[in-house]
């Protein structure tokens, strides 16, 4: 199967070896454009969305924990419109084998939202997922978002933020999903 890595930035991609990446960019739009652009050239059989991401203070979610998204949730656009897309489900065959090659992983809901700082009412929040898979989903393939913790989304002090330790739990757990892909 012939696998494209996604993130948002190149240093979130670093571990990968012997697959394709693509760097986005940072952001939903950044992330859409880039998608889909890299869709309309080469589609991939899957693609692997991977990062960083903050959890909800309270959640219970310790920095270093992975997630494997259930939901990706666009929380930025607010409008009450019948037809709006607000939400994409990842491939379940890509979801049941990444999950059973990172049992420990949680499966949770991941939002998307270009704000930093909590109030999504998910307790995963990150930046891309959402524009990712649904550039995948218009383009008919399947895509998973996988998560590594590196901070609490409402903590305003960036001091406290791990994104080295972030970092290398994705590392560690994007190794494992590649070889389950």
């Amino acid at each position: 199967m012939r696998v494209l890595v996604v993130a948002a930035t190149v240093i979130e991609l670093e571990w990968v070896e012997g697959r394709e990446t693509l760097a986005v960019g940072v952001g939903p739009v950044e992330a859409a454009a880039g998608m889909a652009a890299r869709l309309a050239q080469d589609p991939p059989d899957a693609v692997l969305h991977v990062g960083i991401a903050g959890a909800r203070s309270g959640a219970g979610i310790a920095i270093g924990e992975v997630v494997l998204g259930t939901e990706s949730r666009y929380v930025d656009l607010r409008a009450a419109l019948p037809t709006l897309v607000t939400a994409c489900a990842p491939d379940a065959e890509l979801l049941a084998r990444v999950g059973a090659a990172l049992p420990e992983a949680r499966r949770l809901p991941i939002a998307t939202s270009a704000a930093v700082g909590g109030g999504s009412g998910c307790d995963v929040e990150a930046m891309e997922g959402f524009a990712v898979l649904r550039a995948c989903a218009r383009a008919g393939v399947p895509a998973l978002e996988l998560r590594a913790i590196s901070n609490m989304a409402d903590e305003p002090d960036r001091s406290r933020w791990d994104f080295a330790g972030g970092l290398a739990a994705l590392a560690a757990a994007g190794r494992r999903a590649l070889d389950a892909l």
